[in-house]
């Protein structure tokens, strides 16, 4: 089975060496309809590193891989840039079968590794800006502190060039072509923007940060290495230009309307708003919850300037998936958006209410009165929707022109 895998050469002394799980489609909570990768990198130095490891079902793959190149037992250092378990998870029975002379992480890396597995072998704290000699060449560590965990770090190899980014830079992508310029680019840029909405969003002042200091790091890179998706060796100022304009949430006349209906009350209010919002030079992105996932949900949230959320009343409350995606929303603290709430109800209505709470707590400017249908909206009450997105065009209008 071993002689299946196939390392892949990156530069002269890096092979990726990770797993590819074609299978997954969820990741705590984000769905990942494209699968994903695990990355890891062996560095052929004078001391061989293996730069992270993977999800634990994915060892005995990435063993194969190394050993394609060379002895596993032949690796000196182990570097953990991130301890979530999707990159840890194999740290273990990675150790086991290596058997490294030391392993490296940050301070809080070592800490959280610890915790994770309790390890026999000592983790050795790597400070940042620190410099660890491989013999032929060095490795230096940059902390990303909460990009995205608290234990998070760059690794950079002097040789080559080559940034090791942990999960920043990365998306979830299944593929059999291991570099970004070897892939559709709308697919690369839909990914990585679902990446970023769904992982990165609520960290966006972090992000601008760390881009304005990458300068000052005085590091010449020529390949960014994410433990996600492909490698970038091509145009690496299209991925940190992506990432400056995310980070900046840069909005545009994007309206997404949010929404579930239980007997069609609410939908029809819905497209009614839609269309209220196009004919006000509004671009609507309508989405039922029944057909839309709420990281599908997010990633169009990313661009767009208005938010408009609906939903029937049900046993008193929002109804199941609205309030799964408001919650989802609410955590990644999307800036810069104009909104309002709306719905249809039976004989309580406490739904519009409870959505317009919601929305408020998310800091979403409400540009008009939330708007509340007792069962079935008749042609009054649909004059009262577009009515109402007209008036979220018109904010939303306003805002981007004076952008």
């Amino acid at each position: 089975m071993r002689q299946a895998f196939e390392a892949v050469q990156v530069t002269d002394s890096v092979h990726w060496v990770g797993a590819i799980d074609w299978s997954v489609r969820d990741f705590h909570g984000y769905l990942t309809s494209r699968g994903t990768t695990y990355n890891a990198y062996l560095i052929l130095a004078d001391e061989i590193t293996l730069i992270d490891t993977v999800k634990a079902p994915f060892v005995e793959e990435m063993l194969a891989r190394i050993a394609a190149v060379v002895d596993p037992g032949d690796i000196s250092y182990i570097v953990s840039d991130h301890a979530e378990m999707d990159h840890s998870g194999g740290l273990p029975a990675t150790i086991e079968a290596v058997r490294p002379e030391k392993i490296f992480a940050s301070a809080l890396g070592a800490k959280a590794l610890g915790e994770h597995f309790r390890l026999d072998h000592k983790i050795v704290a790597a400070k940042n800006g620190e410099s660890l000699s491989l013999g032929n060449t060095s490795l230096s560590f940059v902390e990303t502190r909460m990009l995205h965990w608290p234990d998070s770090m760059f690794s950079y190899l002097d040789d080559g060039g080559v940034l090791f980014s942990q999960d920043a830079f990365g998306m979830h992508l299944a593929s059999s072509q291991r570099f970004a310029d070897e892939i559709d680019q709308d697919i690369l840029g839909y990914e990585g923007a679902k990446y970023y909405a769904n992982i990165l969003l609520p960290l966006s002042s972090l992000v601008t940060k760390l881009l304005q200091q990458v300068p000052e790091l005085g590091l010449d890179i020529n390949i960014i290495a994410p433990d996600h998706g492909p490698i970038w060796r091509e145009d690496l100022g299209k991925i940190l230009g992506s990432y400056a304009q995310w980070a900046e949430q840069t909005p545009t006349k994007k309206a997404v309307v949010v929404y579930d209906t239980m007997w069609q009350s609410t939908a029809l209010m819905a497209r009614a708003i839609g269309e209220g919002l196009r004919s006000a030079g509004a671009v609507p992105k309508l989405m039922q919850l029944r057909a839309s996932h709420r990281s599908d949900v997010a990633t169009e949230i990313l661009d767009a300037r208005a938010l408009v959320v609906g939903s029937p009343t049900m046993n008193n409350n929002i109804f199941p998936t609205v309030a799964d995606v408001l919650t989802y929303l609410k955590g990644l603290k999307p800036r810069n958006l104009v909104g309002a709430a709306f719905g249809s109800y039976g004989w309580s209505g406490e739904a519009v209410g409870q959505i317009e709470e919601t929305l408020t707590e998310m800091k979403v400017d409400l540009v008009a009165a939330s708007l509340m249908v007792k069962y079935v909206p008749d042609d009054a009450a649909l004059a009262q929707c577009y009515a109402l997105g007209q008036q979220v065009a018109a904010r939303l209008n306003q805002t981007c022109d004076s952008k």
